[in-house]
């Protein structure tokens, strides 16, 4: 680990395999990887490359077939599903290609939902959903709900929602891939702007010249494995 960076994500020797009747999918096969605070990565490879799975599995929407992952220095792999809901609730903002947010809840409403299973009080969560949507440029959508905002506002309030808890790392599954690339551009401004303040980024991409721009590392995968790493002019 470099002097003075604190460890956040450790992988070691992490597989993820599927089992289909006498076939094996080596989605992950053996990746190492460590991710300091305030590192803005990028995860970079064609379809079918295991980045997707690899990002799941640091956000422990999924746990590996064998391999260690630490968050903080404990030991995510071997947690119980209830104790990953907690971390993944208080440890990790998750921003998704598809948005991902409920079309029946406004846009305050769905950046709010993640500080209820928290357990903050109602004027706490509106308080501070008020002042995400102030961030992200949004104060006057707040009542509105998803299928009355474009595609970029959207993303801004998966952004919000992502932030709600204050997380330490932002998982960004392709931020821009459902973006034109003034919107695209945005979005990614948005990203950096959290990175300087502190966040940790890990994001998807299959863009190269996306990753290159705004990330510090770039992870290249291949058939599941990390066939390169390295640093662009950000890191420098």
């Amino acid at each position: 680990m470099a002097k003075g960076k604190r460890e956040v994500i450790r992988l070691e020797g992490v597989k993820k395999y599927y089992f289909m009747g006498e076939n094996i999918v080596k989605a992950v096969d053996g990746v190492d990887m460590v991710i300091n605070h305030g590192d803005f990565v990028a995860i970079m490879g064609p379809s079918g490359s295991g980045k997707s799975t690899t990002m799941n599995l640091v956000g422990s929407l999924d746990l590996p077939t064998d391999g260690e992952i630490y968050l903080d220095g404990h030991n995510i792999a071997r947690l119980s599903e209830s104790s990953l809901a907690q971390i993944r609730g208080k440890k990790i903002g998750f921003i998704f290609q598809s948005f991902n947010l409920i079309p029946n809840l406004t846009a305050k409403e769905n950046i709010m939902l993640p500080m209820l299973f928290q357990g903050l009080r109602i004027d706490e969560r509106e308080l501070k959903a008020e002042k995400l949507l102030e961030l992200v440029e949004l104060t006057d959508r707040k009542n509105h709900y998803p299928n009355q905002l474009s595609g970029g506002q959207q993303q801004r309030v998966a952004i919000a929602r992502a932030l709600a808890n204050d997380p330490d790392v932002i998982l960004a599954d392709e931020p821009t891939g459902n973006l034109d690339t003034k919107t695209g551009e945005k979005v990614m401004n948005f990203l950096e702007e959290f990175n300087r303040k502190g966040k940790t980024i890990i994001m998807v991409t299959h863009d190269p010249e996306l990753a290159k721009e705004h990330a510090k590392i770039v992870y290249w995968m291949k058939d599941g494995k990390i066939e390169k790493t390295t640093k662009t002019k950000k890191a420098r």
